[in-house]
């Protein structure tokens, strides 16, 4: 045998291995890592006091993930939070509300918002990974329905109200907080125009307020939507960061929608008509039982300490850190 070719065999033999272990580290290990991504933002009226959010999305919950609710059960009694945000796709099976139960029993009495992701109302199904390089994934013609009324009214007993297309208030402490939401962009069934004219519905007051935009898919069309509208702070999900990234790289391989892939994960800034709002997008707590990975893009809840703007930028665009 040659001396290149046993080269060319050795580099093959290599890259091999690499790809082996890499997929060992995806399947088996990184996807249990569940991680709590945590961030300080002063977005509230000047002399409010401080509110602790925790924002969960893309659960994709099966009935057998009982470490991943263990862990969500555990960060909800660590954090104590005030306010939740539920940017959907909480099941991933046919069954998946049993999981949900007991991940989410912790928050039960601490209000907050959830709005639907498709996930929430049919069941996952295989799909050929390579074609997100293409652009947003198409939907199959048949996916079993799930029960999403027995999760709506399970999430309702909890203490969250659900924006599908909709608007609402809601006070912490002598805090009002107005929210709107869509339903999934990525299945086109947001409207927007329900949205805004529920949101401008809402009674006026004089109490401080903090006004906020909830989606689940972050498509660049909702997000301009709610800047226009006038939301201090938006959150989404629907991303899982990428779910197979290059590790330490900004950009996510994929978002599965049209936001920059810069933005995909994490708390950024979303600017559009002359104003910058903080986003925050999760990238998500599970994955499609038929994509069991993750690499470079660790499973996470976000909790975000919510604090007041100081007087002389009470009127000036939120700051992040």
């Amino acid at each position: 045998m040659t001396t290149p070719t046993r080269t060319a065999l050795a580099a093959l033999s290599a890259a091999g291995a690499v790809g082996v272990a890499a997929g060992v580290w995806g399947v088996g290990i990184e996807r249990y890592l569940f991680t709590v991504r945590r961030h300080d933002l002063q977005v509230l009226p000047f002399g409010s006091p401080s509110v602790t959010v925790l924002h969960l999305s893309d659960a994709h919950m099966a009935p057998w993930q009982h470490r991943k609710q263990r862990w969500i059960a555990g960060v909800a009694e660590a954090v104590q939070p005030d306010l939740v945000i539920n940017t959907g796709d909480n099941l991933g099976h046919e069954r998946g509300l049993d999981g949900i139960r007991d991940a989410f029993a912790p928050l039960r009495g601490v209000p907050g918002f959830v709005v639907h992701g498709s996930n929430d109302k049919v069941a996952p199904s295989g799909r050929n990974p390579f074609k997100y390089f293409t652009g947003p994934s198409h939907h199959p013609v048949f996916a079993p329905s799930l029960d999403v009324d027995a999760l709506d009214d399970y999430l309702a007993g909890l203490g969250l109200t659900l924006l599908d297309n909709t608007a609402a208030s809601l006070v912490v402490g002598n805090l009002r907080i107005d929210a709107l939401g869509v339903d999934d962009a990525h299945r086109e069934w947001d409207d927007l125009d329900a949205a805004e004219a529920a949101y401008e519905s809402l009674p006026d007051t004089d109490a401080p307020r903090l006004r906020l935009g909830i989606t689940h898919a972050p498509y660049r069309r909702v997000l301009d939507r709610f800047t226009r509208t006038g939301v201090d702070m938006i959150f989404g999900g629907h991303t899982h960061g990428g779910q197979v990234r290059i590790p330490f790289a900004k950009k996510a391989l994929v978002a599965n929608c049209d936001i920059p892939l810069d933005q995909a994960r994490g708390l950024s800034t979303w600017t559009h008509a002359g104003r910058r709002v903080p986003l925050n997008v999760s990238a998500g707590l599970g994955h499609s039982i038929y994509a069991p990975v993750r690499f470079g893009c660790l499973p996470e809840a976000s909790v975000l300490t919510l604090r007041a703007r100081a007087a002389a930028d009470s009127s000036e665009r939120p700051s992040t850190g």
